[in-house]
């Protein structure tokens, strides 16, 4: 299992469409991007890890109120045992009239063999 799946999978349940890196299809009135940042070894104290951890940006771009949608992102974050590290505002874009909203998320997950 990744973090990626992991939220492709909850933000559709919600009914947000969900792409990664790039809407390709034109953009809807609402939609959440996935940015892959990081996946790391930081938890270990040998030359073996047993953890990974992943990053991801959720970038959440909507023409109305962002506010009742950030809300339900988090709570579904939460619920599901994922770690909030950030969240921002990015600002209006005004060429698009799209609110972007960035929400960093992280997760543990175990190595397997």
């Amino acid at each position: 299992m990744s973090l990626l799946s992991e939220l492709n999978s909850l933000i559709s349940g919600i009914g947000i469409p969900v792409e990664t890196g790039v809407f390709s299809e034109s953009a809807p009135a609402e939609y959440v991007v996935l940015t892959p940042l990081i996946d790391a070894y930081e938890l270990h104290g040998d030359d073996r890890p047993e953890y990974e951890i992943q990053e991801i940006r959720l970038s959440l771009f909507s023409k109305d109120s962002y506010t009742r949608r950030k809300r339900q992102i988090e709570v579904a974050l939460l619920g599901a045992g994922i770690t909030i590290t950030l969240r921002r505002y990015i600002g209006h874009e005004d060429e698009t009239e799209y609110h972007h909203y960035a929400i960093d998320v992280a997760k543990n997950y175990t190595l397997e063999e």
